[in-house]
C-alpha cells in the first residue's frame, strides 16, 4: 500500500475534479508486477494502468490500491468490472470511495465475484492524499489552505503597502511546490496592488502554474499587473460585485487568458461573498485553493470559518510595528473563542520554521 501511495501522489494537483489513486499489482511471492496511478481526469484510472501493464500476469494476483475501484461509468468504464475481468483474486483497498455514486458498491461488487476484499488499509494516509477530492466530493466546494510568510511578531511586510520578504530562501521553495500541488491560488487585489506578484510555480522542469483567482469587488487592479500579462497556460480569474464598474469589466475580460466574474457582497455590503466565490470555484472543478491573502482576505476566510488547514512560514526575525499584520478584521475576545488548530505539524525551513494545522478532525 505504501508503493500504491507514492504512485498517487504523482498525480498531486493534475487529476481534478478526480481523485489521486495509485495501484500496484502484486503476485503472492510478493514480487511487484506493475504499477500504475491516475494520470488527470478523463482518461483511465490507476487500476487500469496497473492492469494493463501486468498483462496475463493480473490472473491471481492482488492489487492494491489507495481507493475503492470506482462502480459506475462516467469518463472512463467502471475500475471494479476491469479488476474482476482481469482475473485478480484479492483487492486491498486504502479507504472506501466518498463519492455517493461508488461508496461502497465498488468493494461490494468485487465481493460478489469471489474476489476477496480488504480495505482500510493505511487509511489515514489515503486519506491525507485525497483531502481535497473528499472535501469537493461531500461539500462542493474546494480544499482551502491558508497560506503566509510571517516575521515572530506576524507581520506579512515591513512597511504596510511595501513589498518586503520576511522568510528565507528554503520557504519560497516549499511554497512553489506547494502551489505546485494546488488547482487555484488566491489573493486579494491590495497584495496584487501592493506586491504585483506573478503567482507562478518557478520549479524547473516539474512545475505548473494553478489558476490565479483574485479578489477585486471594485477592480482596482491594474490594466498593466504583471499578473495579467504572464506566458502561462494557467488564465486569471477575477471576482468582482455586480456593480463594478463595467467598461472596466469589459477591458479586462478582452485580455487573453483572463475571465471576470461578478458575485454577490457579503452580509456587511463590503465585501464579496467568500461563500459563492468558493461556489463558483467548486462548480468549475477546482478541488484545492491555495489562499495566499493579504491580512483582510485571511481575516474574512478565518471568520467565516471557511479555512481547512493553515500553513505559516514564521521567519526568526521581527516586522515591526509599521508592517502589515496577519489578519485583519478578525478580532478575538479571549482564549476560549480563538480557533485553534489541530493535528499540528512543526517543520524547519532553513532558518524558517514551516507550521501546519488543521480546523477539522475528518472530513
Amino acid at each position: 500500500m505504501r508503493l500504491a501511495l507514492h504512485q498517487a501522489r504523482k498525480g498531486i494537483g493534475r487529476t481534478s475534479p478526480n481523485p489521486c489513486v495509485g495501484a500496484v499489482v502484486v503476485q503472492d511471492d510478493d514480487t511487484v508486477v506493475s504499477r500504475g496511478y491516475h494520470k488527470k481526469a478523463g482518461t483511465p484510472h490507476a487500476e487500469v494502468h496497473a492492469l494493463r501493464k501486468a498483462g496475463s500476469r493480473a490472473e491471481g494476483a492482488t492489487i492494491y490500491v489507495t481507493l475503492e475501484p470506482c462502480n459506475h461509468t462516467g469518463r472512463t468504464p467502471p475500475c471494479s468490472h476491469a479488476v474482476a475481468a482481469a482475473g485478480i483474486k484479492r483487492v486491498v483497498v486504502g479507504m472506501v470511495d466518498p463519492n455517493p455514486l461508488v461508496s461502497g458498491s465498488g468493494i461490494s461488487y468485487l465481493r460478489k465475484q469471489g474476489i476477496e476484499v480488504l480495505s482500510g488499509v493505511l487509511e489515514n494516509e489515503c486519506k491525507e492524499v485525497n483531502l481535497p477530492f473528499v472535501k469537493h466530493i461531500t461539500t462542493g466546494k474546494p480544499f482551502v489552505v491558508m497560506k503566509a510568510g510571517m516575521s515572530l511578531d506576524g507581520k506579512l511586510s515591513y512597511q504596510k503597502g511595501v513589498p518586503g520578504k520576511m522568510t528565507g530562501a528554503k520557504s519560497r521553495r516549499t511554497v512553489h511546490g506547494l502551489r505546485n500541488s494546488m488547482d487555484a491560488i488566491l489573493v486579494g487585489v491590495g497584495t496584487v496592488i501592493a506586491d504585483n506578484p506573478s503567482l507562478t510555480t518557478r520549479l524547473v522542469k516539474c512545475g505548473r502554474d494553478p489558476l490565479r483567482v483574485v479578489l477585486d469587488s471594485s477592480l482596482r487592479i491594474s490594466s498593466q499587473a504583471k499578473i495579467l500579462h504572464l506566458d502561462s497556460s494557467a488564465s486569471t480569474l477575477i471576482f468582482c460585485s455586480p456593480v463594478a464598474d463595467r467598461d472596466k469589466k469589459e477591458l479586462l475580460g478582452k485580455m487573453d487568458g483572463v475571465n471576470v466574474q461578478s458575485v454577490a457582497l457579503d452580509e456587511t455590503g463590503r465585501g464579496l461573498d467568500m461563500n459563492r466565490v468558493l461556489d463558483h470555484l467548486g462548480k468549475m472543478g477546482i478541488c484545492s485553493l491555495l489562499v495566499e491573502g493579504g491580512a483582510e482576505i485571511h481575516g474574512s476566510f478565518l471568520s467565516k470559518s471557511l479555512v481547512d488547514r493553515v500553513m505559516l512560514f514564521v521567519a526568526p526575525l521581527f516586522g515591526g510595528s509599521s508592517g502589515t499584520p496577519l489578519l485583519s478584521g478578525f478580532p478575538v475576545s479571549d482564549n476560549t473563542s480563538a480557533p485553534r488548530l489541530q493535528n499540528i505539524h512543526y517543520k524547519k525551513c532553513g532558518e524558517d520554521v514551516l507550521v501546519r494545522g488543521d480546523f477539522f478532525t475528518t472530513l
